[in-house]
């Protein structure tokens, strides 16, 4: 039994002229259907305007002859008391033949169902003619949106760029593919949506068994799916990169899926792709973070900047707070005053005996600070952009005593 596809010939006005003439049932796809049904029976159209009423046929029986349309981006299945019994899989209208056993439309196309259906038809499939129950089903073969999946609670993974566990709660979107129709209706569709009379099957509705199934199986794969990417040598460890990739995200959450519930081997569905709509670390993560982009900050030549930004900020002080000591100190750091020892002049005993103690090889008798040493390092710095004319002229003023 099968389908023999029709040619179009003059147009499909001219067609559709000839249904009520030529063919007994004429079969359609629902008016209503919405994006996110992936399932749903073919109704008969009914009289067409008049001509070729089918006054012969049974209920839940397809006549022979008739002819059924499948839209573009669907492909559509006959059952025979629950079994699958063919499928088409390129939009067209096609004339039903209950004694034919060659369906021309099974694998023409090509482009809509993936290499799993060859092997999912050969182990399902079977022949001859109806002895009961005939229903015939559209499947939804685009992309199934808006399918949502988040997490109450942290998820954890293995960061190896941060060299730690890190956690987060996060919240998302995926879009779903069927890509084996016959693997879908035998493993995850329940029996009273392909029954007579049977509702369309909408998968992102609450009170659909499935989608509660699917939302778990996602949510419970989220932290391999986070710890794949991370890992993945071409993403460079980074988390951060995660929320603006979603090819990316929906590749690694793909294979997580596949490795712990078989969506696509088993069940005829993939994810096409996914948007993470939120990520919010926990308290631990957020501090590992921030330390990361600190050091990504200071790496290369912005480290060396942040040192002489520092260390003008310190001469600025020291010029404020009075006395070279400051101006010594600073220059000890950066080695432009070398041999210079922080002295107050007029200290008393203790102290110096205290100083003395916290230079372990301090000379017995230091030098006085150098005033030309102490001009040449500040005009150095005036030079370099790194303090302002109004701190150089603070400066000279205090290694002459003016």
């Amino acid at each position: 039994m099968g389908f023999i596809q029709i040619a179009l010939g003059a147009g499909w006005d001219a067609l559709k002229s000839s249904f009520g003439d030529q063919f007994l049932d004429f079969l359609v796809p629902p008016a209503g259907i919405g994006d996110t049904v992936v399932l749903f029976p073919a109704v008969t159209q009914g009289t067409n305007a008049g001509r070729g009423q089918n006054t012969r046929g049974s209920d839940n029986i397809i006549t022979n002859g008739s002819v059924i349309v499948v839209p573009e981006g669907y492909g559509l299945l006959t059952f025979q008391d629950g079994a699958v019994t063919s499928i088409v899989a390129e939009s067209g209208a096609y004339r039903w033949d209950s004694e034919s056993q060659d369906s021309k439309s099974v694998f023409s196309g090509g482009g809509l169902l993936n290499s799993t259906f060859t092997t999912s038809w050969e182990r399902f499939k079977f022949g001859g003619r109806p002895m009961g129950q005939q229903l015939a089903f559209y499947v939804n073969l685009k992309e199934i949106p808006n399918n949502k999946f988040g997490t109450q609670s942290p998820i954890y993974w293995d960061d190896r760029y941060l060299n730690t566990q890190a956690g987060a709660i996060t919240r998302g979107t995926y879009v779903l593919e069927v890509c084996d129709p016959v693997l879908f209706v035998k493993t995850l569709v329940p029996a009273s949506y392909i029954s007579a009379g049977a509702q369309p099957f909408d998968i992102t509705e609450a009170t659909n068994p499935v989608s509660e199934q699917l939302f778990n199986e996602v949510v419970g794969s989220l932290a391999g799916a986070f710890s794949r990417y991370v890992n993945d040598p071409d993403k460079d460890h980074r988390i951060t990169r995660i929320q603006g990739d979603s090819v990316g995200f929906a590749k690694s959450l793909s294979e997580e899926v596949e490795k712990n519930y078989q969506w696509t081997t088993e069940r005829g569905l993939e994810i096409s792709s996914a948007t993470l709509v939120a990520i919010e670390y926990d308290a631990d993560t957020q501090t590992l973070l921030s330390d990361v982009r600190k050091a990504d900050a200071l790496s290369g030549g912005r480290a060396d900047t942040f040192l002489k930004q520092s260390m003008a900020r310190g001469i600025e002080n020291a010029g404020e707070s009075g006395g070279g000591t400051g101006l010594a100190m600073m220059g000890m750091g950066m080695g432009a005053i070398g041999g210079m020892v922080p002295q107050t002049p007029g200290a008393p005993a203790g102290m110096a005996a205290a100083a003395a103690a916290q230079q372990p090889e301090a000379p017995a008798a230091p030098a006085a600070p150098d005033p030309y040493a102490q001009l040449a390092s500040a005009k150095k710095m005036l030079d370099d952009g790194l303090i302002s004319q109004e701190d150089y002229d603070s400066l000279k003023k205090k290694a002459l005593g003016l």
